[in-house]
């Protein structure tokens, strides 16, 4: 019997018969052509999630008109009839695989987007302040102009009802344009379309009406915020007035999170979240109406299936879960849920797109890049040797043995993972313990032999028999020889107190990097009382907007302190003495933490390693970064061997 059931049962959204409940939601993707056209990039993404066997794959916004928004460059246009053919390329291409895909509609961003064509600010429901300069105020679009918006959003969606798609979902979350209207923080208007919560649902549901006029027989989804956290926002009493006036409208399905763009934390929860923390908002609205509703954010197979089997929820939106593993569905129903690549919620996915990127995905490096990132079988078979086995070592190790070659790993611990074990000791942090299983998990599946408690030098015999070697030694933590007093007892890095050592009850942790920081939220929660000192302006500068967001947050809710602009001078029996423009100022500490960075672990040097060609170093050890750096670096490097 499965251990997923119910989201493995088939489902249903208006006239559509889905296969089962997981859906890959509305992901902004930038897989398109420049020029909004589909490009074979944004097939492959899309293909490779519905050949995964997802229930229903939805695309990113695609924008209904372009009189109030330039376009974006690989952003998806569904303006024109022009757009059409290659649409349908999409969607043959999905049903070919045998997936059923929905496409996402959206009028416009609003105040959340760029200034409109030869205007100088963005137009939204009122003059509320443009969120790209808000000393400046949008200008309200007029009643003509609203039904012009709503004309086009019909047009879009009959031109989606020609190319073969599936479903519509309406953008009408994250505080783009429909939600302006929704939202009286945002809506001010006088008329019939402001005031009275009917009033500002009208556009939205005139909305509903023009694409399911426009598109009969195609299930209708729209996405709602059930709280936007932010002053004088969304509640989720109003959110659930708004659900039943869409259902009355004919929604089908209603997919449901929380957040704005101002609070991109809550849009895309992250590690520090924990696992579906809006699923208590999404029950909230199914107890209220009859139609399905998706939940979002932070799901797992387990989490979804426990609120599938309650009745709290009809659906499941695993986006960033099938951006890391596109085969999830597939390998759930094979009863397989170790070999699903988990997602780590780093959200580099979401921070490439809004810095006007192709989507990534830091523990899957071919997400966004299907069609040109592809691991084949080697046409000769060759002796591969992987020394290191964090992130980038793992990643040599599976990609060389994809290829069909015989890989052997050597580590120097008992223990592979590397970096990921470390900063995986913190419970916010099991999906990096879960990718370190996964990744062994496949080695044992690949046949890739490891070596434990191995450490190879540049004289190692294992280094001359191999056809190819990966340096993969990872970084070790810095020390800085102008901060004195480092090698005192009660002072620690980073990475000891990752390994169990004995931290006393008040802790100060020179460098308030990511690393340090999340030390500081797992030390707090635990009952420390934590200081972190950093030398910048800001702490967790490494992190990611959305995440840094959350971090911040949550440090703030568990009260650690931080101070920011001071450097650390030295190390005492008492604790550390630091340096601002105030002056030298001491603080009293238990234990010290140095979390001064990393710097690349130099073990294998030497002319005889350097300067062949047949040796390639991947990850840290050639510059410490991210996660994603040292899987993108080691899969681009194993998939040429």
């Amino acid at each position: 019997m499965s251990a997923h059931p119910h989201l493995l049962a088939p489902g249903r959204i208006g006239g559509l018969e889905l296969p089962n409940r997981i859906v890959m939601p509305p992901v902004r993707s930038h897989t398109a052509a420049h020029d909004g056209g589909s490009s074979d990039q944004e097939i492959a993404y899309h293909v490779a999630r519905a050949r995964g066997g997802a229930g229903l794959v939805m695309t990113g916004a695609m924008l209904a008109s372009v009189e109030h928004e330039r376009p974006r460059a690989l952003m998806t246009r569904v303006d024109d009839d022009a757009f059409v053919p290659g649409l349908a390329r999409l969607t043959s291409a999905v049903h070919a695989a045998g997936g059923r895909i929905g496409a996402q509609l959206s009028p416009g961003s609003g105040r959340v987007g760029p200034a409109e064509p030869g205007g100088t600010v963005a137009v939204s429901s009122s003059d509320t302040p443009w969120l790209r300069d808000p000393e400046q105020l949008c200008r309200p679009l007029s009643v003509d102009e609203i039904d012009r918006l709503v004309e086009a959003t019909g047009a879009a969606a009959a031109r989606l009802a020609a190319a073969g798609f599936d479903a519509i979902d309406l953008h009408g979350h994250g505080g783009h344009l429909i939600d302006q209207f929704l939202t009286p923080v945002w809506n001010r208007r006088p008329d019939e379309y402001g005031g009275a919560l009917e009033n500002r649902v009208r556009f939205a549901t005139r909305l509903v009406s023009a694409v399911r006029d426009a598109a009969p027989g195609l299930a209708v989804t729209f996405r709602l915020a059930t709280s936007h956290h932010v002053p004088g926002g969304r509640s989720l009493v109003e959110a659930v007035q708004i659900a039943e006036l869409l259902e009355a409208a004919g929604v089908d399905l209603l997919v449901l999170d929380e957040g704005a763009a101002e609070t991109a934390d809550r849009l895309f929860p992250s590690a520090y979240d924990g696992d579906a923390p809006s699923l208590d908002h999404a029950a909230a609205v199914r107890r209220a109406v009859r139609i399905p509703v998706m939940a979002v954010g932070n799901l797992t197979p387990e989490t979804a299936e426990k609120a599938l089997a309650a009745g709290a929820i009809d659906f499941a939106g695993m986006g960033r879960a099938l951006l890391a593993d596109p085969d999830l569905p597939r390998h759930l129903a094979a009863g397989r849920p170790a070999s699903v690549r988990p997602c780590i919620r780093c959200n580099q996915c979401i921070a490439a797109v809004l810095d006007g990127g192709t989507v990534t995905c830091a523990v899957n490096p071919q997400a966004g890049h299907e069609a040109a990132r592809t691991v084949t079988r080697a046409r000769r078979h060759k002796h591969v040797v992987v020394v290191g086995g964090g992130p980038a070592g793992l990643e040599a190790a599976r990609v060389a043995a994809l290829r069909g070659h015989t890989v052997d790993l050597y580590e120097s611990t008992d223990r592979l993972g590397g970096v990921l074990t470390q900063a995986g000791t913190p419970e916010f942090k099991h999906e990096l313990r879960e990718l370190v299983d996964w990744y062994r998990h496949r080695l044992v599946e690949l046949e890739v032999t490891v070596h434990y408690r191995h450490t190879i030098s540049a004289a190692s015999g294992v280094l001359t028999r191999a056809d190819e070697v990966v340096v993969a030694t990872g970084a070790r933590p810095a020390h800085p020889v102008e901060v004195g007093g480092q090698g005192r007892a009660g002072v620690l890095d980073v990475i000891e107190v990752h390994r169990g050592a004995h931290v006393g009850r008040r802790v100060v942790i020179a460098g308030g990097g990511l690393s340090g920081c999340d030390l500081a939220l797992d030390l707090a929660r635990r009952g420390h009382e934590v200081t972190v000192v950093e030398e910048r302006e800001e702490v967790a500068r490494d992190a990611v907007p959305m995440n840094r967001a959350a971090l911040l947050r949550h440090l703030a809710g568990v009260g650690v302190r931080v101070i920011t602009e001071h450097g650390v001078t030295s190390v005492d029996e008492h604790g550390v003495v630091i340096r601002g423009d105030d002056g030298l100022v001491r603080l009293e500490a238990d234990t010290v933490v140095t979390a001064f960075g990393m710097r690349p672990n130099a073990m294998l040097t030497g002319a005889s390693v350097g300067e062949d060609p047949h040796v390639h170093r991947v990850g840290d050890c050639v510059e410490p970064g991210k996660v994603a750096d040292a899987v993108r670096t080691a899969f681009l490097v194993a998939a040429r061997l």
